[in-house]
Order: C-alpha cells, then structure tokens, then sequence
C-alpha cells in the first residue's frame, strides 16, 4: 500500500512572548502599559528606561526597587488613578453604604483613596476584608499609613505586571490583585 504526499508541517506564525514585546516595544507603548499598571510617571519611566528584562522576575524587582524610591509626590501621583477594589454584583446595597462610608472617612482623613492588595481572597471574603482594613488602617497616623499604602501599592502593580505579561516565564506563580 502506498501512501500519499506528506502535507508539511504545519506551522504557526511566531508570536513573541509578552515579556519580549514588552523588551521591543516603543519607549511610549512600553511606558503607557506600565502607566497603567503602576499609576505614576516617574515609575514606569524608570522601569521602562532599565528595558530589556531577562526575565518577569528581573522586571518585578525593578519594578519594586523603584516603587521604594518614589517621593511624596510621585505616590500621591499613584494614589491618585487609584480606587476601591470591585465588590461581587450580589453584594447588599447596605454593604456599599458602609463601604463608601468607610472609605469617605479615610480619604477625609489621610487624602487619597484607600488602596489595599487583596491577594488570594475569595471575592465572596472582598467586602469584609476591605471593611475591616479600612477600620484598622484608620487610626494610623498620616506617615505610617502613607508607608502602608505605598507597600500595597507595590504589590497591586506587582500583580498587575504579571497579568499583563503572564505570558512571560516566572519562576513564581502571577499574582493576584484586586
């Protein structure tokens, strides 16, 4: 029995990895994509202008290297395009009053929005673990809660980075934020 022509491979066009086109991309389009995810300009223009990253674990460090040598004025720029973590669709409207209260109060007190990393919590635990944050974080003084929100910001763009480039290899799993 004889067999037909082989068909030849079928190959798939190449498609980069996040990570690379992220290393190739424009300066601009590098800067918007971690503008949006790190919320301020001198931020992301210092991770873009350290490009390329060997891998999304040398990215994440310098992405939190710089997050620690932001000024005042730089994280009240990212506390700014900040705002509270989505609720789940079936949460009570009693919940949203006491949640835009709550964040009323901090935003009188400290200025800008509360900003906080939720992680791994379930979307069903969001509401309570927010409440309960704001309410503890409340009674910080204004500089200790500035270190404070500055740390979760860190963790919310470092979450963000890696949706945006979960494509790209890591050593760790892509965390999870709000």
């Amino acid at each position: 029995m004889t067999r037909g022509t082989t068909l030849p491979a079928h190959r798939l066009p190449y498609l980069p990895k996040p990570l690379d086109a992220f290393n190739a991309a424009p300066a601009d389009e590098a800067r918007a994509l971690l503008q949006h995810c790190l919320r301020c300009l001198r931020w992301s223009r210092r991770v873009a202008d350290h490009r390329p990253y060997p891998d999304l674990d040398s990215l994440l460090a310098a992405a939190d290297e710089a997050a620690y040598d932001l000024s005042p004025s730089d994280l009240s720029e990212a506390l700014a395009g900040e705002t509270l973590p989505d609720l789940p669709e079936d949460t009570y409207s009693a919940a949203h009053m006491a949640l835009s209260a709550a964040h009323a109060a901090y935003e009188a007190r400290f200025g800008h929005a509360f900003v906080i990393y939720l992680g791994d919590t379930h979307p069903d635990e969001s509401l309570d673990r927010i409440l309960e944050a704001i309410r503890s974080r409340l009674t910080n003084d204004p500089e200790e809660e500035r270190v404070i929100a500055a740390e979760e910001l860190r963790r919310l763009a470092r979450s963000r980075l890696g949706t945006c480039l979960r494509g790209a290899t890591s050593h760790k799993a892509p965390a999870h934020g709000r």
